[in-house]
């Protein structure tokens, strides 16, 4: 992934969005990484992905409900602090 400065990003914007409808484009401040432009076409692909892992979780989480697969808030709360998840 090429990297720009924001500084570099603000003067070369055209080119800098060129840029990302090839590969994603880092843009850092201070040297720390803030911010990445991606294409359209890779943020609806990237969006489409998350609804569909948020889908396939729901269906998961109904199908655990409907086996009897879950604890009460309390008991989870309770092995959350005994370390049961660690």
């Amino acid at each position: 992934m090429e990297t720009l400065t924001s500084y570099e990003a603000r003067n070369t914007f055209g080119d800098t969005l060129i840029k990302a409808q090839r590969a994603p484009v880092q843009i850092t401040k201070s040297g720390k990484p803030i911010a990445v432009i991606v294409s359209i076409e890779n943020y609806r692909m990237m969006e489409a992905l998350k609804m569909q892992m948020l889908k396939d979780r729901v269906t998961r989480a109904e199908a655990d409900i409907e086996s009897g697969n879950f604890v009460d808030g309390e008991t989870f709360m309770q092995d959350l602090s005994d370390g049961k998840y660690d």
